[in-house]
């Protein structure tokens, strides 16, 4: 069973044809973009996207992907993409469902794990550096007010 994320955005697109193959089936490695748009959102969201994690000194590279495909995206299907952040104290790691935006039906589903690295010498962090936990816990505690 996968852990429920902390906090979650979704994002919808449409299939274009430039990711789809001969079959009009999306080429399974661009599942990944869709997955690195609903990331930023989720990034955006907490209020630290990639532009901040470089203003605090740090890279967050992916040091790992899993993908399990349960169905084919086709072109001109409307999708709905969420990403849900199920760790961050001593790595980033994010939970990713890719579903018909129109029935909901779950087509994909998707984790990465990302570290982060200093950039002033490229030296991998053991634990998330303390701006990166701050800026998630205040979005935790805004997240726990607006359910009150």
């Amino acid at each position: 069973m996968r852990a429920k994320g902390v906090l979650a955005a979704e994002i919808d697109l449409v299939v274009p044809f430039f990711d789809v193959d001969s079959l009009e089936v999306v080429w399974h490695g661009h599942y990944v973009k869709y997955l690195e748009v609903a990331r930023c959102a989720l990034l955006d969201d907490i209020g630290h996207n990639y532009v901040r994690m470089r203003e605090t000194g740090f890279a967050w590279p992916v040091i790992d992907l899993q993908l399990r495909y349960a169905r084919a995206a086709r072109f001109g299907q409307s999708l709905r993409v969420s990403a849900e952040l199920v760790e961050w104290e001593n790595r980033l790691k994010i939970h990713y469902t890719v579903s018909d935006a129109t029935t909901g039906e779950r087509l994909t589903r998707a984790s990465t794990i990302q570290v982060a690295v200093r950039l002033a010498d490229g030296e991998m962090q053991l634990v998330s550096p303390q701006v990166f936990i701050d800026d998630v816990t205040r979005r935790l505690a805004t997240a726990l007010e607006d359910r009150r």
